[in-house]
């Protein structure tokens, strides 16, 4: 509950109890003789724990307690997997662990492409982790524009007997989300490559909305006045047309949510009804702009198991 607190607030509260939620987790450590299991959910509290305390943005906008308390967190949670070293070869779920390390900032850009790599050989289906090391190979966080290109090809190509050029998109996903260089520089031929190619090989609903979403609201609603970028921007939006028309069935309301908000993962949300309703309305008004020619022409817009049908009202 501690930990649920401090990440429903995106940073704790005073008072709020943290030591006594991370204290039951040391003590059920400290009574399971070196279990990896648990003792990677805990180093993955102490994780968890921390980025509440700093939040996500810039550094120099984290007050320094809230900085030690990270920092702190992440020592702790390292000093907790460090049995463990050699078995994260094997173990997905220790390795991810490894990986998440790596938002301390304390090791190379390229110490963090490897153990990446080491988790998405052994997960390649699962694009989290794809969408994680683009993320901190952008700029934003610790890499550059040419470290995080060249990861995402060398991803591509090792996972393209599952995704075709789908990796490549995944990991430049959450990369391209307010950085002009990384747009204007983008390959998007490929990356659009790689849209078709996930829904060819991924087409549950989940993906669907979220890369409708993502395309027409992340990245549609983000254009900053810098012409290579928004060019970028702007076809990445009109994907989300195709995606809808030949692929959406059902709507997502959460997913839309969280594309509002730049997939923010520490957003303050008071009411899990009203974001909901937020991204539900968000979704309608997109949907209904791809549909505006048909609206206007008298039709009503019905989803069927097929996709989208326009029927005269």
């Amino acid at each position: 509950m501690a930990v649920e607190h401090a990440l429903f607030d995106g940073r704790p509260a005073r008072g709020a109890p943290l030591l006594n939620g991370v204290e039951a987790l040391e003590v059920m450590l400290a009574e399971a003789d070196n279990d990896m299991t648990l003792s990677t959910i805990v180093a993955q509290a102490h994780m968890d724990i921390a980025w509440a305390w700093r939040g996500t943005g810039w550094d120099t906008q984290v007050p320094k307690r809230h900085r030690d308390a990270f920092d702190a967190h992440f020592d702790r949670a390292r000093d907790i997997l460090a049995p463990f070293e050699m078995r994260s070869c094997t173990s997905p779920i220790l390795a991810a662990a490894k990986c998440a390390l790596h938002g301390s900032g304390k090791s190379t850009p390229n110490q963090l492409a490897a153990d990446y790599e080491k988790l998405i050989d052994l997960e390649p289906r699962n694009p989290g982790p794809m969408r994680a090391m683009g993320n901190y190979l952008s700029p934003r966080w610790f890499g550059t524009h040419a470290q995080l290109e060249l990861e995402a090809r060398r991803t591509a190509s090792r996972t393209q007997h599952i995704w075709g050029a789908g990796a490549y998109t995944w990991v430049m996903f959450d990369a391209l989300s307010g950085d002009d260089i990384a747009c204007a520089d983008l390959d998007l031929d490929f990356f659009v490559e790689g849209l078709h190619d996930i829904l060819d090989r991924k087409p549950h609903q989940y993906t669907v909305n979220l890369l409708a979403a993502y395309c027409a609201n992340t990245i549609g609603s983000n254009l900053t006045g810098y012409d290579p970028a928004d060019q970028t921007r702007t076809r990445i939006a009109g994907c989300a047309d195709w995606i809808v028309r030949k692929h959406l069935t059902e709507l997502h309301p959460l997913i839309w949510a969280h594309a509002a908000n730049g997939f923010d993962n520490n957003l303050r949300v008071r009411s899990a009804r009203g974001f909901a309703a937020a991204g539900r309305a968000e979704a309608l008004r997109i949907i209904a702009d791809l549909f505006r020619r048909e609206i206007a022409q008298g039709h009503r817009i019905i989803f069927t198991a097929d996709g989208p049908v326009a029927e005269h009202s």
